[in-house]
């Protein structure tokens, strides 16, 4: 059972809550999930269920997203940011934990788990690693423009989330709908009908809209992170190329392949939860 909770932190000149929800026994190892550019926390419910058996599974929504605090100034959805949220909630904890992030929430644990003194002891990389592709910024950002403002009904909805982000994998059609239900919120279209929207500030595809996507290299980055890792790749995708996985793995890094998934797996199978779980059991 999900429990809803919030941490403050201070940003710039102001304060914000960031929501979180929690699975498992507080006593327990703690273990952050962080999820991807456009999603939330609740995109970890199959995981967390099946770690909070023997760990404390908590998984924020970053700043704009989910039930979280939208920003003020869109130049402010930066990964620099969410690190500066991400840090409050460590401190909260206040002891070792292991890291589960996918693509952006990879990236900021490729940050936090850089860092000094780092409370990070193990991380999972989910299709995300020290080097992005220009071309893959692009398609993102290009979806993420495109997106309809407002949809009719929640059917609508989750067609687009079934178009969109068919590289999670072979998802059921009970996943896509818990998938559709999280991420959207309930607005008023034009003419004062009730519709819905994506569940994050439209204000976050700004930062894409106005920059020209260039490769990304974060290698240096990784040189600085020293605990263990688990990269996973979906065999498919266009953001973690097989090259820097490769690469990944040669530098100690151990893998695993979601063979039916691109950019990102959802790690709703059997085959990631078991992969996960025996990492973070070796901790």
């Amino acid at each position: 059972m999900a429990r809803a909770h919030a941490v403050t932190y201070l940003l710039g000149t102001k304060f914000y809550k960031m929501a979180y929800v929690e699975f498992g026994n507080p006593a327990a190892p703690p273990v952050i999930c962080v999820h991807g550019l456009t999603r939330n926390g609740r995109d970890f419910d199959v995981l967390a269920a099946a770690l909070a058996e023997r760990f404390h599974v908590i998984c924020p929504d970053l700043p704009g997203r989910g039930k979280s605090d939208w920003l003020g100034d869109a130049g402010l959805y930066q990964p620099a940011s969410y690190v500066v949220a991400l840090a409050h909630l460590l401190a909260v904890i206040g002891r070792p934990v292991s890291w589960v992030g996918t693509s952006l929430g990879g990236i900021c644990g490729m940050m936090l788990a850089a860092a000094g003194n780092t409370p990070i002891s193990r991380m999972v990389l989910n299709d995300i690693g020290p080097h992005i592709p220009a071309a893959a910024l692009k398609r993102i950002r290009d979806y993420m423009v495109a997106a309809p403002e407002r949809f009719a009904s929640m059917p609508a909805l989750e067609a687009h989330l079934r178009e969109i982000h068919a590289p999670f994998g072979a998802l059921s059609d009970a996943q896509w709908g818990q998938l559709a239900r999280f991420s959207g919120r309930s607005v008023l279209d034009q003419t004062g009908a009730g519709a819905f929207a994506m569940h994050y500030d439209p204000k976050i595809v700004e930062p894409l809209r106005v920059t020209v996507p260039l490769d990304v290299d974060m290698w240096p980055l990784w040189e600085m992170i020293k605990m263990p890792i688990l990269a996973i790749r979906g065999a498919q995708s266009d953001l973690l190329l097989d090259e820097t996985f490769v690469r990944m793995r040669e530098e100690g890094a151990a893998g695993y392949v979601v063979h039916d998934a691109g950019h990102a797996p959802a790690l709703m199978d059997d085959g990631s939860v078991a992969a996960i779980m025996a990492f973070l059991d070796a901790g």
